[in-house]
């Protein structure tokens, strides 16, 4: 891979990383102001499962900032870019949609078609 591509993609891990990392601090300040008091218990149900679906967010998007993580560090060890099941390069296009990707498309198609005959 290209010098500048490689540049260009660790700037886009790095801004990624920066806006999942500003997500988490927002959601841990609003979790640590304190308790609404709700006297209709509906309205009490609908905080609460917005909370929930908040914190689900959060879940995925913490997994995501460990994958952007090691993205940015296969960039530093110079094995971003290199498919972890063929050793073939993924394409460039494949890495502009999911930069965090370990595999060209053929091995992550065929992983995904082996989960479904498994029924996984």
């Amino acid at each position: 891979m290209k010098k500048e591509d490689l540049e260009f993609f660790k700037n886009l891990l790095n801004d990624r990383l920066h806006e999942l990392l500003s997500h988490a601090d927002s959601t841990v300040t609003g979790m640590t102001k304190p308790k609404e008091n709700f006297a209709d218990p509906t309205d009490r149900a609908s905080h609460e499962a917005e909370r929930s679906f908040e914190l689900r967010i959060r879940d995925r998007e913490h997994k995501l900032i460990k994958k952007v993580k090691k993205a940015l560090a296969r960039v530093e060890n110079g094995t971003f870019g290199i498919c972890e099941v063929c050793e073939e390069d993924i394409s460039i296009e494949r890495l502009k949609a999911r930069p965090v990707t370990t595999q060209c498309i053929d091995c992550k198609t065929r992983e995904e078609d082996m989960e479904k005959a498994l029924g996984m």
